[in-house]
């Protein structure tokens, strides 16, 4: 039985992280990608990040990769909660990123109160210090690991 929502920690993947696991299948994001599966975290996600991965996925850059888009978005809609998208400007002195393409993925794990921004962006990685004062650590999917209980 899993545990209730609440008590599962949230983690947000750029579009980045979401292309390692579900079309190259990367190894880094093996143990994340179990984690997510299984339901021991919670994944989510806005409907501007979904729209930036579809856009990602058609433009045929990854033809050779094969990308199965249906297991891609089967797996997005088992496994991603997608959230209301957070309030444009956000509260006073918020965190700016200095690539504002990725800009929604701080926000958004503000809003949640992620516990995690898997990403391997400069930009996202650069906030790491500033982003752990509110308790989301940032980091590259090979770094990830669920902690362990005790």
């Amino acid at each position: 039985m899993l545990p209730p929502e609440s008590a599962v920690p949230t983690v947000v993947l750029d579009s980045n992280v979401v292309l390692d696991w579900l079309v190259f299948r990367n190894p880094e994001c093996a143990a994340l990608a179990g984690a997510l599966v299984v339901g021991s975290v919670r994944w989510v996600a806005t409907g501007a990040m979904r729209n930036e991965l579809a856009h990602v996925l058609s433009r045929g850059h990854l033809a050779a990769w094969l990308p199965d888009l249906a297991t891609i978005w089967t797996h997005w809609d088992r496994h991603c909660t997608e959230m209301p998208e957070p309030a444009p400007h956000g509260p006073p002195g918020r965190l700016r990123c200095s690539d504002s393409d990725d800009q929604k993925f701080i926000d958004l794990a503000i809003a949640c109160r992620a516990r995690w921004l898997v990403s391997r962006d400069r930009a996202l990685l650069k906030l790491a210090r500033r982003l752990r004062d509110h308790g989301i650590e940032v980091l590259a999917p090979d770094r990830w690991a669920l902690p362990t209980p005790g």
